[in-house]
């Protein structure tokens, strides 16, 4: 019987779940926003007092490897590997659009491809394409969204666009074949199928050597104070 524990941090929401076998048994979930740190350890030690009282051995610790939120990303990723050093467990890396893709199968559409979206800064989003087998036609990458992204997927799909950076793909994309799906975030409740299916196979992460999938190099800014910060 295994019992996993699940980590998102990529977006503002933060969210923590427990399934047994495939089933949820807890989740926590924070949609306010800027509070995973606080937050995060919280939702952690709800689930870990969960497991105690039902006794319930943790089997592995899954998190959301990105892209995403640097902060986000550095926060969850440093939760997950200290649990699976405190426990003993294996670690299970999931990319973030990979989980935002999962959520909307299955499309009652003939082959239809997924566009996950995590929005980035001004018009630019992390983006991957995939089918509904949820086999990457397109790796992540940074796109820079204007009226012709994406059309050599548009031409003889629909693409169904949903995550935060979604919106701005329907402001400025006019096909057809383009369908916006809204209010869909990375969950961890929605991590297990895949961390199941990765937890069956083996298919661990180097605990010592994971880090998040940033993408893009993080840049610091430098506001009028000359003092640089992170956003």
């Amino acid at each position: 019987m295994a019992t996993l524990l699940a980590i998102e941090t990529s977006t503002t929401v933060c969210s923590v779940a427990l399934a047994v076998d495939g089933k949820v048994v807890l989740a926590r979930e924070d949609q306010t926003g800027a509070s995973h740190a606080a937050l995060l350890g919280v939702f952690v030690a709800d689930a870990a007092d969960y497991a105690r009282a039902n006794r319930l051995k943790i089997s592995a610790v899954a998190v959301s490897s990105g892209p995403g939120s640097y902060t986000g990303l550095r926060i969850g990723m440093s939760e997950a590997k200290g649990l699976c050093y405190g426990w003993d467990v294996p670690l299970i890396a999931i990319p973030t659009l990979k989980i935002l893709a999962s959520q909307v199968l299955p499309v009652p559409y003939p082959a239809p491809l997924l566009c996950p979206m995590i929005d980035a800064r001004r018009m630019e989003v992390y983006a991957a394409i995939y089918d509904e087998e949820l086999d990457e036609i397109r790796p992540a990458q940074a796109d820079i969204i204007d009226e012709n992204s994406y059309q050599e997927y548009l031409e003889n799909n629909p693409v169904f666009f949903l995550g935060n950076g979604s919106d701005k793909c329907r402001a400025v994309i006019s096909s057809p074949n383009a369908r916006f799906l809204p209010n869909i975030f990375p969950a961890a409740q929605a991590m297990f199928p895949l961390a199941e299916a990765a937890f069956a196979n083996q298919d661990f992460a180097d605990t010592a050597y994971c880090e998040p999938f940033y993408l893009k190099e993080f840049q610091t800014t430098v506001p009028k104070n000359g003092l640089a910060h992170r956003s």
